[in-house]
């Protein structure tokens, strides 16, 4: 099957989709919001919708859009000017994206999420709720990581992961990252003039991850590395990702429209459900447990449920319900799951069977410490 015909079987389909704009495409002059680009973006997206598609927008451009009137040359590097920018910034923007969709008779609507608006389960779901509500409505989410309140511990990190999260949370089929490249190249095409772009990748594997390049640009916080984990969560929840540059106009029909621009990345063959998603990629691991050779064999190759009598070692202090990594004698990790007792408690029945549970610890909430249902295989 040629690139077109595997990119036409991708796309053929989709219903629903995500894009994710990066500062380098919606800013000029490094700081300046480019409204020339949000008009393009605009029109693009009124012409999706009526083909029946269902657009969300996941946006980067507030700091970069408030840190010019803070008379701030450079892209703010302490968290509290980041927040002070984005808080001058983030209203510029919306009313970029207002006036710019209102000529096409389209309401846009704005969120702002932190990692702890997903990583709880209630959460969760009324953010799920919500953007079910408004695509019913004909609104255009327009969703930002909350900038302004965000702090390293509950930060997504980069946009790219919060699109990747976002397509899961409303099950889209594709997820568009614009960039201010073409794509994915075997090269970084800003120092290898022979550097070739990659039209399809099958399967975001370790070694493509390494060989990914950082950000080239002043404004942005994702590079090419940050795009490919996106895609590979993406895919995960059965989406397929195309990166394409931003810069060009146009370039959303153009993807659309099946034509081969930008690097195509396939979905997983086997996608996850939703909440498996949720407990492998947007959770945040409060610990790690280490399994013998035996117990890593079977989590892998039969899906099982964790016993404490196959865990050798804890390490971190977490309370029952924590997301915790699961390694194999080697540390590498291979699993993640939801865990049925606290950390201080595993380290008492680590090594013992399901049936000494209550004999040592006095009582018991089941036999396994993770159940396969809340167990994730990585």
């Amino acid at each position: 099957m040629n690139p077109m015909e595997i990119r036409h079987n991708a796309l053929k389909e989709i219903k629903r989709i995500v894009i994710k704009i990066g500062s380098q495409v919606l800013t000029s002059g490094d700081q300046d919001l480019d409204l020339s680009f949000v008009t393009d973006l605009a029109a693009q997206v009124a012409t999706a919708r009526t083909k029946g598609l269902e657009v969300l927008l996941v946006t980067s451009g507030a700091i970069a859009a408030g840190r010019g009137a803070l008379g701030l040359t450079t892209r703010p590097k302490t968290i509290p000017q980041k927040q002070a920018a984005a808080a001058v910034g983030q209203s510029r923007l919306m009313r970029a994206y207002e006036d710019a969709f209102a000529d096409h008779g389209i309401n846009v609507a704005q969120l702002l999420l932190t990692r702890g608006d997903l990583a709880d389960r209630t959460r969760y779901l009324n953010a799920r709720a919500t953007l079910e509500t408004l695509l019913e409505c004909g609104v255009v989410p327009v969703i930002n990581e909350n900038d302004t309140v965000a702090v390293e511990e509950i930060k997504f990190g980069d946009n790219d992961n919060l699109s990747a999260l976002v397509t899961n949370l409303v099950d889209a089929r594709l997820l568009v990252v614009l960039t201010d490249i073409d794509g994915l190249y075997d090269a970084d095409p800003r120092k290898n003039p022979e550097a070739k772009l990659i039209t399809v990748v099958k399967a975001v594997t370790r070694e493509l991850e390494k060989a990914a390049g950082g950000s080239g640009s002043t404004v942005g916080t994702g590079g090419m590395a940050t795009k490919l984990a996106a895609a590979k969560k993406a895919g995960k929840s059965g989406a397929a990702t195309v990166i394409a540059n931003g810069t060009v106009r146009g370039i959303v029909a153009r993807v659309l429209g099946g034509e081969d621009v930008g690097t195509l990345v396939l979905p997983a063959p086997r996608s996850l459900t939703s909440r498996k998603h949720w407990i492998a990629f947007t959770l945040r691991p409060q610990g790690r447990l280490t399994v013998d050779a035996g117990a890593s064999s079977v989590l892998r190759r039969e899906g099982r449920s964790l016993l404490p009598s196959g865990i050798i070692a804890v390490e971190g202090s977490f309370v029952r319900g924590a997301c915790v990594r699961i390694c194999d004698p080697e540390g590498t990790e291979f699993a993640r799951g939801i865990t049925d007792y606290a950390g201080e408690e595993i380290s008492l029945i680590l090594g013992h069977r399901s049936s000494e549970i209550e004999e040592i610890l006095g009582f018991r909430y089941g036999d396994e410490i993770i159940h396969r249902d809340n167990l994730v295989l990585l």
